[in-house]
């Protein structure tokens, strides 16, 4: 089984982790700015955080094989924060980076005019830079906050076949699926969506523009949950090839649509024979 997790926090995970996922067949992997758990207090953090995602990050995942990339945005949350709002002017510089294959997550937190203000202008950013976008949706009143995010994604004019709304529930699932846009879940222990329950909705909706991700951050998640899908998927019947297309095929196909995925020459690797250590450090 080949895995890529198309929204997962790695930042906020262990070396170990990474070992686990490779160990389970997770391949490739896209990492989304967001929220760090606590404020930010001005926009030069940002600047150190993306240099991370595009630097540090693909170096730890490459000693197991595994592939990352990144998405670059002011997250929800933050559009709400003054101190913050000069990162909308600091991501042209980020988004001409190879290893960026899109904007987000944007989208909503609390619905509120700044982070109306926050998403339509990051949207214009992924017409301009010809990128996909990455849309989260809210915890608190989502079937609202998505009728929402597809009001203002079709007011920007960016192509639906683009955009992926984040975070779906068998409530709205419903609203996006006709849309063009594609449908991204995330399967976590407790909350947002269970392999069972991701399981009857491929059921009823097909695979087709389906995203499963794990979402892991720094909070209770587990980034092995989409190996659990797929296994959920087989015992309920589906194929191999749709084990393949859901959790391999669709996103490399959305994230494709940047030119920017790298996906050649994948594999495991080992173990630094002269020091033993489990990661190389970079320079050395």
């Amino acid at each position: 089984m080949r895995i890529f997790d198309p929204h997962i926090h790695m930042t906020s995970r262990t070396t170990d982790d990474y070992e686990r996922m490779a160990a389970a067949g997770v391949r490739a992997v896209v990492e989304p700015a967001f929220w760090l758990g606590q404020p930010r207090t001005s926009a030069a953090s940002f600047a150190d955080y993306f240099d991370s995602l595009i630097g540090w990050e693909p170096f730890r995942a490459g000693q197991f094989g595994v592939r990352h990339h990144a998405t670059v945005a002011l997250n929800p949350k933050e559009a709400n924060d003054a101190r913050c709002r000069p990162v909308l002017d600091l991501l042209p510089r980020y988004l001409d980076k190879d290893a960026v294959v899109a904007v987000g997550e944007i989208g909503y937190d609390s619905m509120t005019p700044e982070e109306d203000e926050a998403f339509a202008a990051q949207l214009a950013l992924a017409v301009a830079y010809d990128l996909p976008a990455l849309v989260h949706t809210p915890h608190r009143d989502k079937a609202r906050g998505v009728e929402r995010t597809l009001a203002v994604v079709t007011e920007s004019g960016i192509d639906p076949g683009r955009v992926v709304v984040d975070h779906l529930n068998e409530v709205t699932v419903k609203l996006v699926r006709d849309t063009g846009c594609w449908l991204g879940f995330s399967i976590y222990p407790d909350t947002k969506m269970s392999p069972p329950r991701m399981v009857e909705l491929l059921r009823e909706y097909g695979t087709e523009r389906m995203l499963v991700n794990s979402a892991a951050d720094w909070g209770r998640s587990d980034p092995l949950l989409t190996r659990a899908t797929g296994e959920a998927m087989l015992l309920a019947g589906f194929t191999d090839d749709d084990v393949d297309q859901v959790l391999w095929r669709n996103p490399v196909q959305f994230y494709g649509q940047s030119g920017r995925l790298d996906l050649t020459d994948l594999e495991l690797a080992a173990v630094d024979p002269e020091t033993g250590n489990s990661i190389l450090r970079g320079g050395s």
